[in-house]
């Protein structure tokens, strides 16, 4: 393990946090979630993670394995609990992270996937890995494809599964460069606290070494409004869910069109010729 530490930067200091995300392609946003936000996000997610198993996973093998049988999810958070929906995926310090590294490249930005994940006694380190290449068939394109983070529901340290980060990985020229283990810090963290990285950023999921800790934490991301999501957020968030969020929530989750006329460009995503979210306010989705 490096001798270097992340920077740790207060959440509303925004520029301190852009500025070390384009240096080290990631940072530690402290106090980004504050008691009340934290206790009602626990509240809300609680009867749904008492329902779930660890290793539930069940896409293929080889996502099963990256995951491992004790790690527990909870996905499509924003169908469960309306503070997160409203609070956390709108929280003006993730949107403005995003504003600076992803609407240059898009008409609007999307919530690409939110899950809660619990990383529980014996979890094996996940291999090091870059969340952009789930889009692997995409050609390469100047910037940033998603902005991630990893929200502290429960204090990271090293030994129950802190996060781990490569600084400065996502500006590596050669493509074939893996991290060594001297190259990685751990995002340790209080509850409440968040590690912010770019998708070009090297990381993993730690190690849970404990005997009875577990590491519970929400893995939140967003990428271009004219990428397929890795979540289906329509079917996660249905419109009978949907309708009751706010609008600007509504339109995180992809509902909106994505409008690209004014760069000459098309739209993606209408409905009988229509912006979803206007179907949505008629309450003209549910059923169909």
């Amino acid at each position: 393990m490096t001798d270097a530490a992340l920077t740790r930067v207060a959440a509303d200091d925004r520029p301190a946090i852009l500025a070390a995300l384009r240096s080290d392609g990631a940072v530690i946003a402290e106090g980004l979630l504050d008691d009340r936000v934290l206790a009602a996000v626990r509240d809300e997610v609680e009867p749904v993670l008492a329902r779930s198993q660890a290793g539930n996973t069940k896409i293929n093998d080889a996502v099963d394995a990256f995951f491992g049988d004790a790690v527990t999810h909870v996905s499509s958070l924003t169908a469960h609990s309306p503070t997160f929906a409203e609070e956390v995926m709108l929280d003006p310090t993730l949107l403005a992270v995003c504003d600076e590294f992803l609407l240059p490249h898009c008409s609007r930005y999307v919530l690409n996937l939110a899950h809660l994940m619990e990383r529980g006694p014996g979890a094996e380190p996940q291999p090091a890995h870059r969340d952009e290449w789930v889009w692997k068939h995409l050609p390469p394109i100047e910037g940033e494809v998603q902005v991630a983070s990893i929200v502290a529901l429960v204090d990271f340290h090293r030994e129950n599964g802190a996060t781990g980060v490569v600084p400065g990985s996502h500006a590596w020229e050669d493509p074939s460069r893996y991290p060594t283990p001297d190259e990685v810090v751990y995002a340790e963290m209080a509850a409440g606290d968040a590690v912010i990285y770019l998708g070009s950023t090297f990381h993993f999921g730690g190690g849970n070494t404990t005997a009875d800790e577990l590491r519970r934490g929400i893995h939140l991301s967003y990428t271009l409004g004219w990428l397929r999501t890795e979540e289906n957020n329509y079917l996660g968030t249905p419109p009978s869910v949907a309708r009751d969020l706010s609008r600007e929530a509504q339109a995180m989750l992809g509902y909106a069109t994505h409008d690209a006329i004014d760069v000459g460009g098309g739209y993606l995503g209408m409905v009988d010729m229509r912006d979803p979210l206007d179907l949505l306010a008629d309450d003209a989705l549910a059923g169909r």
